[in-house]
């Protein structure tokens, strides 16, 4: 083996070693998160735990008192002691009882609301993260983690946390007792636990991966059927339900087939543990009862011991019963915390001030941008190609300025650094002379409208979603924006008017309606600054017709940033931007850019080739 093989294998070696130490550090933090979230509620832990032990203590009574029972009241007939033995046992079946009762609650109450509160904070998490951050990702996976991981958690929370402790203690409380009742017959049954040790360490070994690829499957099942639901008309337009019945089908069976792996080693491991277990109680019957016929241990004592024994090994079995939901748990913990360990990469500067009532003002100054490669896309980052390169232009307040270009010149990019959905890699983007990384983004959006190329609707009514930016909007400026867009008429047909239900995503309405319902919502808001994205792309003519006025209304006396490829919608712009490979190759007006004969008046003659074919 050369020298540079060895110190690579060295480098590896080392790597795993890093890995699993910063694992078992990360499982730690883990576990030390999720008792984060029941420290609100360290009272009604502290209650739990004090139920908890007081249980257990009484469930261990039985044994002992059936050896004082034994041979301190049957064998000599001394009632007395037989009537104190009996007392003792119904008070302890009654702290079982009632201690079970409340532990049982408890842990319920405070399980329950720390699952609520890591839902919210999930959710509060994705609501921080940037527009970049969900175009990288499946949404199906993310809701998995709100879904299937939480309710893994559920199982963990609210059952096995409790069972181990409980389980714990029992197996502490029966040593102690086997140790009081027998020294030399508890040693015996001691002699199993090295061959247990390690068929739990194997277990654990085996079963580690296994419930990770569970939880992994299920996110991929998730997010595929989350995908296929949600473009169920284009599937079905194309006719490729066959061929999404195979892939999922496909994604079903690797699910099944990771559930099975965890199913084999239980199959394997537990009635190993029960057989063990029962090996031991025979060794304990031979050898004491050979005891007891010599006189060396009296008749109560054996009964109490092999009673004890049922306090010994039923932990035990529990204990690897539970510790399957507990590879489940952690396994979903692992893909929870590794979400919400994720950063946001768009947050607001320590020192970002509000954005103070805007003009409209907007500036480029050598501004740059790439997109990160997509995850598992194998780009590296000097891979990856800018989308704006050095691209430097001011808009007035009040102007309308309309991008154009080929696809991926750029134009949306754009588009979205003014929202400051992205942060431009180079350069700075500004309103009213504000650098966008030093106000905050809510006091920016919350005085910006973007209507893009598909108008998305919330399930709800048409009113919620046309006061979807201002809730308090009255009925009267709903319908006033529905009718200076062209909408009214079509609302007003509708059986319940602006009280209409339009399903998810408003699938009730045709896309040139749902349009209309988003360029009223927009009128609403009242933006201050108002980027079109295609907005009219899904209009038909005779609609664009209807609303051509509404829109000289809804971008008169507002920043507007077009990006359109209707002739009529390019044409009212004050200012047009032709955006070429990243860059700005022309702008100007429409008569001067047509006179200039270059990139524009090409593709104006081509769009107008096609609207005249049209």
């Amino acid at each position: 083996m050369s020298k540079s093989q060895r110190q690579e294998m060295g480098l590896t070696r080392r790597e795993d070693v890093r890995r699993r130490l910063e694992g078992t550090s990360g499982r730690g933090r883990k576990l030390r998160g999720l008792a984060s979230l029941m420290s609100p509620y360290r009272g009604r832990v502290i209650l739990m735990s004090i139920a908890l032990v007081i249980g257990v203590a009484a469930s261990l009574a039985p044994a002992p008192l059936a050896a004082k029972a034994i041979d301190g009241g049957i064998i000599p007939g001394d009632l007395s002691v037989l009537n104190l033995v009996v007392a003792a046992y119904i008070i302890s079946v009654l702290l079982v009882w009632g201690c079970s009762y409340a532990q049982t609650f408890l842990v319920g109450w405070v399980g329950q609301r720390a699952l609520a509160d890591l839902r919210r904070r999930i959710f509060e998490h994705l609501q921080q993260m940037p527009v970049g951050f969900y175009e990288r990702r499946s949404a199906g996976v993310l809701i998995s983690r709100m879904t299937n991981d939480v309710d893994a958690l559920n199982s963990l929370v609210t059952d096995t946390i409790i069972t181990l402790f409980q389980a714990t203690l029992t197996l502490l409380g029966s040593i102690v007792i086997l140790l009081l009742l027998d020294w030399q017959l508890a040693l015996l049954v001691f002699l199993i636990f090295p061959v247990m040790a390690i068929a739990s360490l194997l277990f654990r070994i085996a079963s580690a991966d296994a419930y990770k690829r569970t939880r992994e499957t299920i996110g991929s099942l998730t997010g595929y059927l989350q995908e296929t639901l949600s473009g169920v008309r284009v599937v079905r337009a194309f006719a490729q339900e066959p061929v999404h019945r195979e892939r999922f089908r496909d994604l079903n069976e690797s699910n099944r087939s990771a559930n099975m792996t965890t199913v084999n080693l239980n199959a394997v491991y537990f009635p190993s543990v029960e057989l063990i277990a029962a090996l031991a109680v025979v060794l304990v019957i031979a050898f004491g009862g050979m005891q007891a016929i010599d006189g060396a241990v009296e008749i109560g004592v054996l009964v109490g011991f092999i009673a004890a024994l049922n306090g010994f090994f039923d932990p035990i079995t529990q204990l690897s019963q539970v510790y399957t939901t507990y590879q489940s748990g952690m396994a979903a913990l692992d893909k929870i915390f590794e979400l919400l360990d994720t950063p946001s990469d768009l947050v607001d500067a320590p020192d970002a001030i509000t954005l103070p009532s805007v003009k409209g003002a907007i500036e480029f100054s050598s501004v740059s941008f790439a997109y990160q490669p997509r995850v598992g896309s194998g780009e590296e980052p000097g891979e990856t190609k800018l989308a704006l390169d050095d691209v430097s232009v001011s808009i007035a307040p009040g102007e309308t300025v309309a991008l154009v270009g080929s696809t991926g010149a750029g134009k949306s990019t754009f588009a979205k650094l003014i929202a400051r959905f992205y942060d431009p890699t180079c350069g700075t983007v500004s309103v009213d002379g504000h650098d966008l990384r030093s106000v905050t983004m809510h006091s920016l959006r919350s005085q910006m409208g973007i209507v893009p190329q598909e108008g998305y609707l919330f399930s709800g009514t048409i009113a919620e979603n046309l006061a979807f930016a201002r809730p308090d909007a009255p009925r009267e400026e709903l319908e006033a924006a529905a009718k200076a867009v062209g909408a009214w008429p079509f609302i007003e047909s509708l059986e319940d008017g602006l009280d209409t239900q339009i399903g998810e995503r408003g699938g009730m309405l045709s896309a040139g309606q749902r349009q209309l319902i988003a360029f009223a919502r927009a009128l609403v808001a009242d933006p201050r600054i108002l980027i079109l994205d295609e907005a009219t792309s899904n209009v038909d003519i005779h609609s664009e017709l209807a609303i051509e006025k509404a829109l000289r209304r809804l971008l008169a006396g507002r920043t507007s940033v077009v990006i359109a490829h209707r002739l009529s919608t390019i044409r009212q712009a004050s200012r047009i931007l032709v955006l070429e490979g990243g860059r700005i190759a022309e702008q100007g007006t429409h008569d001067e850019l047509i006179a200039l004969g270059g990139v524009y008046s090409n593709l104006y003659s081509d769009w107008a080739a096609q609207a005249g074919a049209a």
